[in-house]
């Protein structure tokens, strides 16, 4: 079922509360029915971070999000998700210090609702608040798949 629950989730980076409430809400739902307990028992959170190892949801976006940003900048994703994803240092930036931490340059963007969603924006917004070391070119996926999820748990 959480599979379910993680297709296309990706769209719901930058989405409102009440709209990522209701997935939160199918993921407890299966938190309770995988670990037995009730649905008034306190301490679902703590269950669902320490023995299960899941995220919250808006957090699970970000982990998503995350991964799909290292694909593209190690060309492991589709070329039109790439396209949106130029370095600091290929856009007549290579002077400054962000262009050598590894970081995309953002596009502007009109609309604060929905622009700032747009994958063009939210991926390198992500990216770019990214610890310096968890950008670095020398992690695996596998690395930093770790290194990513350890990173939004420490930030629960």
């Amino acid at each position: 079922m959480s599979s379910r629950v993680d297709y296309c989730n990706v769209i719901f980076v930058g989405a409102p509360k009440n709209v990522t409430d209701k997935l939160q809400q199918v993921l407890n739902a299966a938190a309770h029915i995988v670990s037995g307990t009730r649905k008034y028992d306190h301490g679902l959170t703590d269950l669902m971070h320490n023995e299960l190892h899941w995220l919250d949801v808006p957090d699970w976006v970000k982990y998503k999000l995350g991964m799909l940003m290292y694909r593209c900048q190690y060309n492991q994703a589709p070329q039109y998700l790439m396209d949106h994803c130029s370095p600091v240092s290929d856009v007549f930036r290579q002077h400054l210090r962000s262009a050598s931490c590894h970081q995309l340059s953002m596009p502007r963007h009109q609309l604060s609702t929905y622009g700032r969603r747009a994958f063009s924006v939210a991926g390198p917004t992500l990216w770019n608040s990214l610890p310096d070391d968890l950008r670095d070119p020398e992690y695996s996926a596998d690395i930093y798949r770790q290194s990513l999820k350890t990173f939004l748990f420490s930030k629960c």
